[in-house]
């Protein structure tokens, strides 16, 4: 039974770590300058490692990046976007009024694609394009497309996210966090169409129906990192999107991203002041100034460095029942890099292997039998796999007289065997009893006879 009982501990513990996806750690390194926002995340999208937290995890009001996920919802569920035409209408464009919403000036009667929405939505920030996708995807209810984004969020692994509108528009109840939108970024950043609309300075398009079809309408960005017209001292040469946000409440913030130097960047920053203590406006754009300083630290300071070789052994562990071998060698399940410090050696990352102190043969090259945890300066980069690095055959000879020996050794042998030593002894012990009280009862008989 106790066997049976470390049989399937084991079991689900190989199950466990097979099936346990690799996670890349925060490994946030110093960086020459003090940011504006009020929480940032900075990840290396060649690893999925995240080179730079502050307060990534803290809920925070998203304001119009809210619209990564509008997109991402609307694209899902409409399954052709440049065939799906969407009429404006009054009646949903009358709820917007007195909002203060950024608007991408379509008007009641237009008929135009959802891909031209989607245009509407996330060039110029549009919050009348994405009620207008909400609307067309919850037929008519809102509320019921909402719910869609919500599951979505928590199919995407987001922990700290929850929507009550599809354009960000301020709302108590309605907030993410650096790293959850991260998460939909990165997701939105595989959907057709996602790219290339949130790298566009400019856009045009013409109505398709309506009482202005064909005439040409241009949409311009509201991301200075990316406009080099209007952009100024924000303008990024290497900057790709993706989208702003802003409300008083929340404050500026920017989801952005970069490739240069053979890398790629991805960039949230949100809750930028966007006033002062004394309630007047700020000029300076500091997720702006933040975003572009993150990536010019990183493409100055950060490099990609091997940390493991799959082909190189990194320990071993104890073989039982093998034949002539006594160590199986272990190595990474497969090959890891990690962006690290220019200045910094591969050999400064810590491995920390977690393997059990013995595996019995046979073993199959390539079966997982532990984990190894990679850290630097005291922080998490990830975990990756430990598999054996060759095939061991059982030996039947040395597994019969193993098992034969564990047999002997084990508590429940020895405990039992001690038991019927017991016995053995006290069975002797009232034997010597009963045959010295029968003698003696002989003895008395005999003397009475005489």
């Amino acid at each position: 039974m106790k066997k049976m009982r470390q049989f399937l501990s084991v079991s689900i513990l190989l199950i466990l770590v097979l099936f346990s996806p690799v996670r890349a750690g925060a490994a946030t390194f110093n960086i020459d300058f003090e940011p504006n926002c009020a929480a940032i995340e900075l990840v290396n999208l060649d690893t999925d490692t995240v080179v730079y937290q502050k307060n990534a995890n803290e809920r925070r009001e998203p304001a119009s990046t809210t619209k990564i996920m509008t997109f991402i919802v609307a694209s899902e569920q409409i399954k052709d976007l440049e065939g799906t035409k969407i009429t404006i209408t009054k009646e949903v464009m009358d709820t917007l009024l007195g909002t203060g919403s950024s608007m991408s000036n379509i008007k009641v009667g237009d008929e135009l694609t959802a891909l031209q929405l989607m245009n509407c939505m996330l060039v110029p920030s549009g919050n009348d394009a994405a009620l207008f996708l909400a609307d067309y995807v919850g037929k008519g209810d809102i509320d019921a497309f909402v719910d869609m984004m919500n599951a979505k969020a928590k199919e995407l692994g987001c922990t700290g996210t929850h929507f009550t509108n599809p354009h960000g528009l301020h709302d108590e109840n309605h907030y993410t966090t650096a790293h959850d939108l991260y998460l939909m970024t990165k997701y939105a950043m595989t959907l057709p169409h996602f790219t290339e609309i949130t790298s566009q300075a400019r856009a045009s398009y013409k109505p398709v129906g309506g009482p202005e079809t064909g005439t040409l309408r241009t949409l311009s960005t509201t991301n200075l990192l990316i406009d080099k017209n209007t952009g100024s001292q924000y303008y990024y040469q290497y900057a790709r999107g993706i989208k702003t946000g802003h409300t008083d409440e929340s404050g500026y913030c920017l989801v952005s991203s970069a490739t240069a130097e053979g890398y790629s960047y991805l960039c949230i920053a949100l809750g930028a002041p966007s006033v002062d203590a004394n309630g007047k406006q700020i000029k300076t754009r500091g997720e702006l100034v933040d975003t572009k300083k993150l990536y010019q630290w990183a493409f100055k300071n950060l490099e990609l460095k091997n940390i493991l070789n799959s082909e190189e052994s990194i320990g071993e562990v104890k073989l039982k029942d093998a034949w002539n071998k006594d160590k199986l060698l272990l190595v990474a399940e497969k090959d890891y890099s990690a962006m690290l410090p220019m200045n910094v050696s591969a050999s400064s990352v810590i491995v920390t292997k977690n393997v059990p102190d013995a595996v019995t043969a046979p073993v199959k090259k390539g079966q997982v039998i532990g984990t190894a945890t990679l850290s630097y300066a005291n922080q998490k980069l990830t975990t990756v796999n430990l598999v054996a690095a060759e095939s061991v055959e059982r030996s039947e000879l040395l597994h019969s007289a193993n098992t034969v020996k564990a047999i002997f050794t084990s508590v429940w042998f020895i405990v039992i065997a001690a038991v019927i030593v017991l016995l053995v002894i006290i069975y002797i012990i009232l034997a010597l009893i009963y045959n010295r009280k029968k003698k003696n009862l002989r003895r008395v008989k005999k003397y009475r006879k005489m």
